[in-house]
């Protein structure tokens, strides 16, 4: 009996085991890193359904994409893989307050099955406390582990997702927390838009450089420096062609780090046609790709 497999699950296939090797997709051009859009469905005034969010990555050139909680995950994963593309992550809310009803959202245990064996994580963003406020490390841990150890039958990794306002706030937060947790399983996501409103941009070399052990995905977009968002007077998610944040500066930094996961494009709140601004998005990357290919970082 012959085997064949359609392009469609070729390509995710070859683009699961590429990442897991911490190499860049065949789809991804110059880019040294894996390249997916997420949030790029939030504010989209076309208001596309999965299937033509998935034709128009393809379209554009991103390697997959990136899914808000766990409505539609199913659908979500087809219309990827009829498109030849990667989901990269699910993101999910935690909730570690000690009366709270439901910690997760318990459809976890059903759809963790749909990922098994495509390199799939987690990015959790937890609340349930003050930000920061390492007494509620304890019920944390205790959450994450859980969380993990149902994962990992199914090859999927958490990563941590520090947020504004959030208990988990800070990457500093994440690391922490990541490293009580300790499975194989979990780690540290780090989001430039996030860490800007928060971080301290002279230290953020430093920051990269502790995270490293543990930092499973990043992502990045057009931004104005930390100073100029504190300060009210700029835009902290902007097309990747806009703003005055050095983002291939960020980049040079991860490479030389040793960083090879993926990289995702944030894309929350950005108004108007997703076209037009994921267009503009994907030029601007493969500028930035070719600048560090070019100068070696």
């Amino acid at each position: 009996m012959e085997f064949r497999l359609t392009r469609g699950e070729f390509v995710r296939a070859l683009s699961v085991a590429a990442t897991g090797l911490g190499l860049r997709t065949a789809s991804s051009g110059e880019s040294q890193f894996p390249f997916f859009a997420l949030c790029m469905d939030t504010h989209d005034a076309k208001k596309r359904t999965l299937q033509e969010q998935a034709e128009l990555l393809h379209e554009l050139g991103y390697d997959g994409a990136g899914h808000l909680w766990l409505d539609n995950v199913r659908e979500r994963l087809a219309t990827l893989d009829a498109a030849g593309l990667k989901l990269f992550q699910i993101y999910m809310q935690l909730n570690i307050a000690p009366n709270a009803k439901s910690a997760y959202d318990p459809r976890l245990s059903e759809t963790l099955p749909l990922l098994k064996g495509r390199g799939v994580s987690l990015g959790v963003l937890t609340s349930g406390g003050k930000p920061s406020d390492e007494g509620l490390d304890g019920r944390a841990v205790e959450l994450v582990r859980e969380m993990a150890g149902m994962a990992q039958p199914h090859g999927v990794r958490v990563a941590l997702y520090p947020h504004v306002n959030n208990w988990l706030e800070r990457v500093e937060d994440a690391v922490r927390v990541a490293k009580k947790v300790d499975r194989p399983n979990a780690g540290v996501m780090f989001n430039l838009c996030h860490w800007l409103k928060i971080g301290d941009e002279s230290r953020l070399r430093e920051l990269l450089k502790t995270a490293m052990p543990h930092l499973c995905a990043v992502s990045i977009n057009g931004a104005d420096t930390g100073a100029q968002i504190k300060s009210g007077a700029g835009n902290w998610i902007q097309p990747l062609d806009s703003g005055s944040f050095d983002v291939h500066g960020f980049l040079r930094t991860l490479h030389e780090l040793g960083y090879a996961g993926p990289v995702g494009l944030q894309c929350y709140g950005i108004p108007g046609d997703a076209r037009d601004h994921l267009a503009r998005s994907m030029a601007a990357w493969r500028r930035l790709s070719q600048r560090l290919n070019n100068t070696g970082g």
